[in-house]
């Protein structure tokens, strides 16, 4: 049973989405007292975001649920310089139009989750490049340099553990904890924002931001971050042996995404609802507590909320169609995931493997084949110097290759 008074916060508590908060009676005081405006930054770093960042998000999505205001702040800004959070080396720089485009990809994932306009609890999307671009270096030091240590910057962690393994921190880097803390000021000013929220991995950076604010304006902001959310296995979230669980259907079809909830370990179910899908908590429960088989619906329910909620409502039912005919009826069905491959060339199996994201080398790949899990037309191979031609393709013109039972992948000729 949560221990708050506000709905927000009740409801991130009971669902698992809070490790900690700065001033917590504060906060869900303010939440109580009426609409509060909150945010969380996203970096630019690809063109789209991944399942790892689904939880920020979902966050966002509850804020605006229980009535009040996200912002949705993109990094253009600090992009140009890269969180060293969590990270053993130096981010790869990025252009400004390798950045610029990113934004375009990143933002159109949020259009999904919350309600963009100019109300009271309407999100807002805002780009940090819209004031750190603009700085005057001497100015911004002689104004803020003065309100951080270098001695409390070291004992942070995204430092410390750069500087524990000998790896080498720029300057440029070590710049980034002092824009974040400078993002949460601007915010406060322009928007009323109160509320930065992150992961576990960012509580240095937020503390930073919530000190500035008091020391420069006399600001009562607070922090929120999310705890470190790995698989049952250990596995971080939103990543997968074939790579990362993209947000974007340009970049992950809406069926593999379905597959990769189908897919969670049983442990994981119970906690996945609650984070990921909106459903009643009582339900939740519910299916958390499924034995034996019928874990398996519980599993189907995550994937058909995760999926809906990204992609739609159709794009959720067609790829729970397309599990269902490939799985039950052992059907090529053409929702599956597609691939063009030069066949009248001829590829060799273990290749074809690779690039279907069964396997991240041709040794892996040739792995798979040898423990018989790589099957061509629903047979099993064997022979892993098989080579895919125009004479393997099937009724539907096209070669059906699947590794176990769950990873489906149609080859069409170029």
């Amino acid at each position: 049973m949560s221990q708050f008074k506000s709905e927000f916060l009740n409801t991130l508590a009971t669902r698992g989405f809070v490790h900690q908060i700065s001033d917590a009676e504060g906060l869900d005081a303010a939440a109580v007292a009426g609409p509060i405006t909150g945010y969380i930054g996203f970096d630019a770093t690809a063109s789209s975001l991944h399942a790892g960042s689904l939880v920020q998000i979902m966050m966002l999505r509850w804020m605006q649920k229980t009535g009040h205001r996200p912002i949705a702040l993109m990094g253009g800004g600090t992009t140009k310089i890269g969180d060293p959070s969590g990270k053993d080396e130096a981010r790869k720089l990025l252009t400004v139009a390798q950045i610029n485009a990113n934004l375009d990809g990143i933002s159109r994932v949020f259009g999904r989750f919350l309600r963009f306009g100019q109300g009271p609890t309407d999100a807002l999307m805002i780009n940090n490049a819209d004031w750190l671009d603009r700085l005057n270096y001497i100015d911004f030091l002689r104004d803020y340099g003065t309100h951080f240590t270098i001695n409390r910057m070291l004992s942070f962690d995204s430092v410390k553990l750069r500087l524990d393994r000998e790896q080498p921190l720029t300057l440029l880097e070590f710049n980034y904890m002092i824009l974040q803390a400078y993002d949460f000021l601007e915010l406060s000013r322009r928007q009323a924002c109160v509320l930065q929220m992150g992961g576990s991995d960012q509580w240095g950076n937020i503390v930073n931001g919530i000190e500035l604010g008091r020391r420069v304006d006399g600001r009562q902001l607070h922090g929120l971050t999310t705890p470190l959310l790995t698989t049952a296995s250990g596995a971080k979230m939103g990543k997968t042996a074939a790579g990362a669980v993209w947000l974007s259907a340009d970049l992950l079809s809406p069926y593999d995404y379905w597959q990769y909830w189908r897919n969670a370990e049983d442990a994981d179910v119970g906690r996945f609802l609650k984070l990921y899908t909106e459903l009643p908590l009582a339900e939740i429960a519910r299916l958390a507590a499924l034995g034996g088989s019928e874990i398996n619906e519980a599993k189907k329910l995550l994937a058909n909320e995760a999926t809906a909620l990204l992609h739609g409502h159709a794009a959720a039912v067609a790829a729970a169609e397309t599990a269902r005919q490939t799985f039950e009826e052992g059907a090529s069905a053409a929702g599956l995931p597609t691939i063009s491959l030069d066949l009248k060339a001829g590829v060799g199996l273990l290749q074809a493997c690779v690039t279907a994201g069964f396997a991240s080398s041709n040794g892996e790949a040739r792995r798979h084949v040898q423990g018989g899990a790589i099957r061509v037309n629903d047979l099993a191979v064997s022979d892993e110097k098989m080579t895919l031609g125009l004479g393997h393709l099937n009724a539907d013109g096209a070669i059906k290759l699947s590794m176990g039972k769950k990873k489906h992948v149609l080859i069409k000729p170029l």
